[in-house]
């Protein structure tokens, strides 16, 4: 695609980013085939290609409008877009740098700006947790859009207390550790139980995708940095193997810290380094099938109700990472069966999207949980990789949704 950069973004890291994106687009469409916005509402604008035209026409000099804000506002980045596109295009990348510049030269009205704040702030903060202890308490009293977003307070168990040569380091997450505390209760586990210490740092923060996604660049910026800080003394001992997410979202963005603070000279060796060192919890799994398939002897049973899986996008799609938790699980004597048709689809929940967009946010989960109904009758659970894919998805059934750590978890302690 010919771009003409407008001065003011010729010579800028954006704008050169940027506009090498744009070149790569051969305006063929095929993203349109797979974009939940494009399926739902059917306009070209609420889909990759129109939104890079988008971005292509601010870029080079026109003014955007409250039009295209809310155009780009309506993208979810899942990134299906990128898993169909035969040239390779970064749309995600793209987006965040076309959302930035657009929120710069259009200001949004008073609520949306406090609505946005609001997430940004809250949902990183320390005090979060005891917000959400409090709200659980009064849950019956909250109103039902209210009570969606916070699960009932639930047991995690105990974490392992024994040592082992293997360590990991978990990231935990920002709000996680409240709302679901037994996924990483669960994910030390398992690892103990194949000979893996989990590590966790006190000092550990938000891995910046919230602050990032609303456009407060700077501000995920700063928390990636302190995250670095604060886990470089055991990477640079190699006291650690890996660094571990079992939320696929904070996956996607730890392994995005190479890309984002490259520029940067005091952290962009550190923050390649971290991005490299960075697996999704399924990705422990292959290697460490023989261990497992000898621990589950004889407990794993193939259950009568199979269960449901919806892989998340930024596990699918983000981190390239199609068919790994089914196929591994299903080796260890699990049923897992996913969507037929519609796996590569976003369930709606997009961190904070299902907050800022609820009626398409709803309308992709009725939409995904009538898929998994129709790929398993009546499943024991649905699984997932994500917390926002399980609380979005659990908002809208009475089959438990949980994550699949949990279930071997469970069969482990059989």
């Amino acid at each position: 695609m010919q771009t003409n950069l407008a001065p003011e973004y010729l010579g800028t890291l954006a704008g050169q980013e940027a506009e090498a994106i744009l070149r790569k687009c051969v305006h063929c469409g095929f993203c349109t085939a797979t974009c939940p916005t494009y399926q739902t509402l059917g306009d070209e604008l609420d889909g990759p290609r129109g939104r890079i035209y988008l971005i292509k026409q601010v870029l080079e000099g026109q003014q955007p409008t409250r039009a295209t804000q809310e155009h780009l506002d309506r993208c979810l980045t899942c990134r299906n877009c990128e898993t169909t596109c035969p040239s390779g295009v970064q749309y995600g990348h793209l987006v965040d740098i076309g959302r930035k510049v657009v929120e710069e030269k259009v200001k949004r009205p008073m609520g949306e700006r406090l609505q946005r704040w609001a997430l940004r702030e809250g949902l990183t903060s320390p005090l979060f947790a005891p917000a959400m202890k409090l709200g659980q308490s009064v849950r019956s009293l909250l109103p039902a859009s209210i009570q969606a977003k916070v699960p009932p307070k639930s047991e995690h168990g105990v974490w392992p207390s024994r040592s082992h040569a293997r360590k990991v380091l978990l990231h935990m997450g920002c709000v996680q550790p409240a709302m679901l505390p037994n996924i990483n209760y669960a994910t030390a586990r398992v690892l103990d139980a194949v000979g893996i210490e989990t590590v966790v740092v006190q000092q550990s923060q938000c891995c910046g995708a919230v602050k990032f996604h609303l456009n407060d660049h700077d501000g995920g910026k700063a928390q990636m940095r302190a995250n670095i800080d604060a886990w470089w003394p055991a990477v640079q001992a190699g006291e650690v193997e890996a660094i571990v997410s079992n939320a696929s979202g904070c996956g996607a963005m730890l392994k995005d810290w190479g890309h984002v603070l490259r520029h940067e000279p005091a952290y962009a060796e550190k923050a390649a380094r971290i991005s490299a060192l960075t697996k999704d919890l399924s990705e422990l799994l292959p290697a460490l099938l023989p261990e497992l398939a000898d621990k589950l002897q004889g407990r794993v049973q193939v259950n009568s109700q199979p269960m449901a899986y919806h892989p998340p996008c930024t596990l699918q799609h983000a981190q390239k990472l199609k068919g790994v938790v089914e196929g591994n699980l299903a080796k260890l004597g699990f049923q897992l069966t996913t969507a037929r048709t519609e796996s590569h689809l976003c369930c709606g929940s997009a961190g904070t999207y299902s907050v800022l967009q609820p009626v398409i946010s709803k309308t992709l989960r009725d939409r995904k949980l009538k898929a998994l109904d129709d790929a398993v009758a009546a499943p024991a659970a649905i699984l997932s990789a994500n917390i926002g894919c399980i609380v979005h998805l659990q908002s809208g059934t009475d089959v438990p949704v949980r994550h699949w750590v949990e279930v071997l978890d469970e069969a482990l302690q059989a």
